[in-house]
């Protein structure tokens, strides 16, 4: 049994109306649908609007996931009164109005369900007033059993007899519960009403919210002639009703922008959380147990920390075609043209007729019909690729902004007319604005691609003691067509290269990169993409761990050991005689290398000839040493030639100290014309 008829037969009284501190309006009416306007951020603006009576109330229903959005963005427009309130049920309804209530929703099954719910409370039947003890079905009728002040007493009821609560608040307490179940049933939607307060006449009235929908979603028809010439777009845009409400003979527009659109939780109770304070109670006393003294450890040296290692334009694209039936764009069904209105980052096309669709249908409706300059091409967006890309290129010659879509491409003319050619898709394109649309893989036209790089260097220039190489890397691309006879232009699309240098002409800049664009004369061809990067190698003309070389003395230094890190030495002369070689004629700073070479091969002669009277010395420095020990081992006439032998030692050793020093300083004055060079 449904629970109003429950109640009825309980005797109930079901006028009490919900819980409101306002007086119901005389009555509620629901304006029709107007306008609707679909976003593709994922929105749907609702407009409704009709003539409301005096003293009359606005009501409609609308999805619940919609609520949220509805008490964000509702506008009302009333010439003649002010807004007294919105209001619709809870959304937590049934559990509100269940609080506190001895029986619930489950109970409303039966009617004993219900009695045995109510046992203890106070009911008036068939002339008898008791509590209820408990209710059963019985062959005739309804048993109930009640404990009244005689004691129990068994009724049999029958079908139009009451059961009536003497607790009359607790009447109306379950009448709103049984209003709140049977609210709550259609789970999906809520009844909203809006009151309206002021004018005593009948008076034109409407409101719009904004709520979330299913996003309209443009189709596009694009007939390509096969050569250069126009372009005919059509456009069609899928849309949903997901209102809840039937739209009949509605304005519909169709906006694409990209607005910031938020939900918030407006609908929902929000309880807030709050600390808890606890009870305050003495404080608890605890004693840890003596377990006794410890050894203690001894003092551990400090280890250090282990390092940690940081881990590693117009072209046909093919030979001309055949004659054929021409004409299929013009014989295509010409479609109505929405109105375009354009503001800051949106654009809004209004269908020119009114539209009927009915709640949950979807329908395909044509909003733009034009006719765009056209370009076919071959686009290469990979240079790895085997085949380049058919593509059209399309400029946007119209006042607004054509939103992004996916293209069913067709050919308008010559053996491609009226064949589907392939998809494409379109991102939004502003007026003037020009797109490359690809929509198959030609095939025919063959691509190889091949990679090189190589340094030299570029130029020179000089800091004391260091030569300063600039390189140029130069990274090249080269990418051999075969168009095998075909004529038209191709387009490719090469990445960046951070810190290099595009050398070929560059068309066009953007997300593609950097865009080149070369015409194809049927003849296999190779263009080559070149970028040029910079770089720095210095080298250095000594260590400069062992100072200046202008201050080095050869006595505390082991030339022998030491000669590559000598101006002079090995390596250093060598390496910048490869750069001269390799060097420009007229690279800035040649001339001034080529100074710099030239003493570092006078400083090299002159270093290896202090290495040979430093060997001199050495040697006559054993020889000096070899005859004081004889001096002190002879005696008599052999310690006298002992001596003679010494002072020629030590003549010898003398002569070829300042020959070694000789050698040195010379070594070092070309040394010092050389930093001068630098310097």
């Amino acid at each position: 049994m449904r629970p109003a008829l429950l109640l009825a037969w309980l005797a109930i009284p079901l006028a009490i109306p919900l819980a409101t501190p306002l007086a119901p309006a005389a009555r509620a009416e629901e304006l029709p649908v107007r306008a609707v306007t679909l976003s593709n951020a994922g929105l749907i603006q609702i407009e409704r609007a009709g003539t409301l009576a005096p003293a009359a109330s606005i009501t409609f229903r609308a999805p619940v996931e919609d609520v949220d959005d509805i008490l964000k963005s509702l506008v009302l427009r009333d010439p003649g009164g002010a807004v007294e309130a919105l209001r619709l049920p809870a959304q937590d309804l049934e559990a509100e109005a269940f609080r506190g209530l001895p029986l619930r929703p489950g109970d409303f099954e039966n009617r004993a369900a219900v009695l045995r719910a109510l046992r203890g409370q106070a009911v008036e039947a068939g002339g008898t007033t008791g509590r209820i003890a408990d209710a059963e079905e019985a062959e005739g009728g309804l048993r109930l059993s009640l404990l009244t002040p005689q004691g129990l007493r068994l009724l049999l009821l029958r079908e139009g007899e009451e059961v009536r609560l003497t607790d009359a608040a607790l009447a109306a307490r379950i009448a709103r519960a049984a209003e709140a179940m049977a609210a709550s049933r259609s789970a999906d939607e809520r009844q909203v009403e809006i009151r309206l307060r002021g004018a005593g006449a009948a008076r034109e009235v409407g409101f719009a919210y904004v709520a979330a929908a299913p996003l309209w979603k443009p189709s596009w028809r694009l007939l390509v002639p096969a050569g250069g010439g126009e372009a005919r777009l059509q456009g069609w845009a899928v849309v949903e009703n997901r209102s809840g409400a039937d739209w009949d003979g509605v304005r519909l527009a169709l906006v694409s922008g990209n607005p910031a659109a938020y939900r918030q939780a407006l609908y929902a109770p929000i309880r807030v959380a709050r600390p808890e304070l606890p009870v305050r109670a003495a404080e608890q006393v605890v004693v840890a147990a003596d377990t006794g003294a410890r050894p203690v450890p001894e003092a551990q040296a400090e280890r250090p920390a282990r390092a940690m290692r940081a881990a590693p334009p117009a072209a046909a694209a093919a030979a001309p075609p055949p004659p054929a039936a021409p004409g299929f764009a013009e014989d295509v069904a010409a479609l109505p043209a929405a109105s375009a209105s354009a503001s800051a980052g949106r654009v809004a096309f209004t269908l020119p007729a009114p539209v009927a669709l009915r709640a949950g249908e979807t329908a395909n409706l044509p909003f733009l019909d034009a006719t765009l300059p056209a370009e076919r091409l071959w686009w290469v967006q990979d240079v790895h690729a085997r085949n380049p890309l058919n593509a059209v290129r399309l400029r946007n010659t119209g006042s607004s902004v054509l939103p992004d879509g996916l293209a069913a491409v067709y050919g308008a003319d010559g053996a491609e007319s009226g064949a589907y050619l392939g998809d494409a898709e379109i991102r939004a394109v502003a007026p003037g604005e020009t797109r490359l649309l690809a929509f198959a893989r030609d095939r025919d036209v063959l691509l190889n691609s091949a990679t090189a790089s190589g340094e030299r260097p570029a130029k020179v220039e000089f800091r004391r003691g260091v030569v300063v190489i600039g390189t140029q890397r130069r990274e090249e691309v080269a990418l051999a067509i075969d168009p095998r006879g075909a004529r038209g232009r191709l387009v490719v699309d090469l990445p960046r290269r951070p810190g290099a240098t595009p050398r070929f002409p560059v068309a066009a800049e953007g997300d593609f990169g950097l865009r080149h664009e070369a015409v194809l004369e049927g003849t296999p061809t190779t263009l080559r993409f070149v970028f040029e990067r910079e770089g720095r190698q210095e080298v250095p003309l000594w260590d400069a761990g062992l100072g200046d070389p202008i201050l080095l003395r050869w006595r505390e230094v082991d030339v022998e050991r030491e000669q590559r890190r000598l101006p002079g030495g090995p390596g250093t002369l060598e390496a910048l005689r490869a750069v001269l070689e390799r060097l420009p004629a007229d690279a800035p700073g040649r001339d001034g290398l080529q100074g710099v070479t030239e003493g570092l091969a006078e400083a090299r002669r002159l270093l290896e000839a202090a290495r040979g009277a430093i060997r001199q010395y050495v040697a006559a420095e054993a020889v000096l040493s070899r005859a004081r020990a004889a001096v002190e081992d002879r005696t008599g006439a052999e310690r006298e030639e002992a001596r003679r032998r010494l002072n020629q030692a030590s003549l010898a050793a003398e002569r070829a100290g300042g020959a070694a020093d000789a050698a040195w300083e010379a070594w070092q004055r070309a040394v010092q014309a050389v930093v001068a060079r630098t310097g």
